[in-house]
C-alpha cells in the first residue's frame, strides 16, 4: 500500500525534483493564506492510485467529495507541503447517503460529498475552516476556489502546490450546486486533483462549496467550467456524523 501512496505523491509533484509551479488550471496564485484549512487526500483502488484535496471541518475530520472515496480500499492524509513526506492514517469514512457514482452518465441528482475521519488529530498547523450557513448566491457572485491539482492539463508532474484564484457564479442557480466561470474567460478554473477542495466565499473567510467537477473547451476537461457540491443544504447530514463521531 505505501507503493501505491508514493507513486501517486510523484505523480502530484511532491517528490519530483523542484517544487511544482502552481496547481489550478489557468493563471492562478499560491494558496498560502488557505493552508492551514486544506489537504491532500491521498487514494487508492485494486488498479490505480490518485489524490484529490479536501478541507478540515473539524480536528480529526476533512470534507472532500465523494467521488475522492468511493471503492478506495486506502485513503491517507497529506498535511501542508515540503519534505519529509508526513501521511495521517484516515479511521473510516462516509460518502453522502444521496451521492451516485453514475450521476454524469445518468444525469441523476448527486451529492458528492464525503467526510473523512481521522485516527488522530490533525497537526496543529491546520485548523477547521468555517462553513458560510447561508451564502449569498447569484448569477455574478464572486468565490476562491483553492487545490492541489494539476496546472497543465494531461501533466500530473504540475500538481501538489497549493494554489487559488477567483471564479464567478453563472447560471443555473441551484439549491444544491455552484457552478461558475473564469471572470475573464481565461480558462481558469478547477481540474485533476482539484475536486473536493474548497470554495471559499469572496473574502476568504468561510466554506461555500466542495468542487466536485470541471470540464474545458473542445475536447479539454478544464478550465470552462467548475461545478461543486453547496455545504450549507447538507448541514444537517455533516452535524449528523460529526456528532456520531463526537468530532473534535
Amino acid at each position: 500500500m505505501m507503493k501505491q501512496f508514493v507513486v501517486a505523491l510523484a505523480l502530484a509533484g511532491v517528490l519530483a525534483g523542484g517544487q511544482p509551479s502552481s496547481a489550478l488550471v489557468g493563471s492562478s496564485r499560491s494558496g498560502d493564506r488557505f493552508a492551514a484549512h486544506t489537504v491532500m487526500v491521498l487514494n487508492r483502488t485494486q488498479s490505480a492510485a490518485g489524490f484529490c484535496t479536501g478541507v478540515v471541518i473539524a480536528r480529526d475530520v476533512v470534507l472532500t467529495a465523494a467521488h475522492c472515496v468511493i471503492g478506495a480500499a486506502g485513503l491517507r492524509v497529506l498535511a501542508g507541503e515540503g519534505q519529509p513526506v508526513e501521511l495521517l492514517e484516515v479511521e473510516s469514512a462516509v460518502t453522502h447517503p444521496e451521492f451516485r457514482p453514475d450521476a454524469p452518465r445518468t444525469r441523476q441528482r448527486s451529492i458528492d460529498l464525503a467526510l473523512i475521519r481521522m485516527k488522530q488529530p490533525l497537526p496543529s498547523r491546520l485548523s477547521p475552516a468555517t462553513i458560510d450557513p447561508q451564502p449569498s448566491i447569484a448569477v455574478g457572485s464572486r468565490f476562491n476556489i483553492a487545490g492541489y491539482g494539476i496546472a497543465v492539463e494531461g501533466d500530473e508532474r504540475s500538481a501538489g502546490k497549493l494554489r487559488e484564484g477567483e471564479l464567478v457564479a453563472r447560471a443555473p442557480l441551484s439549491s444544491i450546486l455552484l457552478w461558475a466561470e473564469d471572470l475573464n474567460r481565461k480558462g481558469f478554473g478547477a481540474c485533476t486533483g482539484d475536486s473536493g477542495g474548497p470554495v471559499f466565499s469572496a473574502d476568504g473567510t468561510r466554506v461555500v462549496a466542495i468542487t466536485a467537477w470541471s470540464t474545458g473547451a473542445g475536447k479539454k476537461h478544464c478550465g470552462a467550467l467548475t461545478q461543486a457540491t453547496l455545504i450549507a443544504p447538507q448541514s444537517k447530514w455533516i452535524d449528523g456524523v460529526l456528532a456520531a463521531w463526537g468530532a473534535r
